[in-house]
């Protein structure tokens, strides 16, 4: 009803601009400790689904979604996520205030549990439309554009950052930037702890290359004890992860949680003391099973959901030939579950290790 109340008042006025509706704020609060991180063609639905059996506790993020993609596009295949996926935040991409608090609108009511906005990504694509990590260079641009996003929600706007970009000094320019947008209302920042190096460096590059700064993202959250700040960035495993978490509030796992997904199993026990909700990888498939029925009645291809699960077996014996299978058969036209159960036959023949 609220929303609805919302869209009604929040009219296009002169020359199409949104006219902005200050919301009535109600302080929510997510457990950041584990988050998985937003990462572009990966952590799509079914990868959220399927992560979401292995961890129950750990804040799920969508792939970065362009602002201007989710007014104007198909937005229920872009932004559309199951409740089982809860707490799920969305991603936003770019630099317009009006366009940014459009598309916060549309998250909010899709039911998301948090809004971030993206000033971290080093791709030449979010460089061209002057959003991602370029934008730290602009922290008063960036302050108009969380204000903007908090106006059409009541939901907590973060903010996802690197260090700093070509040649700042991180030093200055890390506490500069989270200082401006902090005097906005931004009280979550998440931080790769690398620069980004816009000029000279690939997207692939720039996520091993610029080296590692954990003691900086450190020396922030000392400095500034009353933000929360994440950290990401290099984070091998979860062990390597709680490691690291002396000092900071959180930690955002990336590839580590994509290509050994099994790594988040022991997360909702060693993090948040609570029940692990799988006990072993056999139980997650067939955990993660009635999703995967239900989407293939709806014409999803088997393979855009098995891609998110090659790496379930990583270090088990058979986990080769698990890997051979679904990459070979299952995305092929007409691939059912078949093909599921050949490959998981190929390691059940073997003991699992647990790791």
């Amino acid at each position: 009803m609220y929303f609805a109340q919302l869209r009604a008042h929040h009219k296009f006025a002169e020359k199409g601009r949104p006219r902005y509706v200050a919301m009535m704020k109600t302080k929510i609060s997510l457990n950041r400790r584990v988050s998985v991180a937003p990462m572009m063609d990966w952590t799509d639905r079914h990868c959220r689904a399927f992560h979401r059996v292995l961890t129950k506790q750990a804040l799920l993020y969508t792939e970065m979604a362009v602002d201007k993609a989710v007014i104007r596009g198909d937005t229920p295949r872009l932004i559309g996520f199951d409740t089982g996926e809860h707490p799920v935040a969305l991603q936003l991409g770019g630099s317009v205030p009006d366009e940014l608090a459009q598309a916060t609108r549309i998250g909010t009511e899709y039911g998301y549990d948090e809004i971030n906005l993206n000033v971290g990504c080093p791709s030449d694509r979010v460089q061209s439309g002057r959003f991602g990590a370029c934008l730290m260079s602009e922290p008063d641009l960036v302050s108009d554009c969380v204000k903007a996003m908090q106006d059409m929600t009541d939901k907590p706007v973060t903010v996802k950052c690197r260090i700093g970009v070509d040649d700042q000094d991180p030093n200055i320019a890390l506490f500069k930037f989270v200082d401006a947008v902090a005097q906005a209302g931004v009280t979550s920042f998440t931080i790769h702890a690398r620069k980004a190096w816009l000029k000279g460096l690939s997207p692939k590059d720039n996520r091993s290359i610029p080296p590692l700064d954990y003691a900086l993202v450190r020396r922030l959250k000392q400095e500034r004890p009353d933000l929360e700040i994440i950290l990401n960035g290099g984070l091998e495993s979860l062990d390597h992860g709680r490691q690291e978490m002396t000092g900071v509030d959180g930690i955002m796992l990336g590839r580590a949680a994509y290509h050994t997904p099994w790594t988040l199993a022991k997360v909702d026990s060693l993090v948040f003391g609570r029940t692990d909700p799988v006990r072993s990888r056999f139980e997650a498939v067939n955990t993660y099973r009635p999703y995967l029925e239900k989407r293939l009645e709806e014409g999803t291809p088997l393979h855009a959901m098995t891609r998110h699960m090659l790496g379930l077996f990583h270090s088990v014996p058979g986990a080769r030939h698990w890997r051979r299978i679904l990459s070979e058969k299952a995305n092929k036209a007409g691939a059912g579950l078949d093909i599921l159960d050949e490959a998981l036959s190929a390691v059940s023949k073997h003991e699992e290790v647990s790791e």
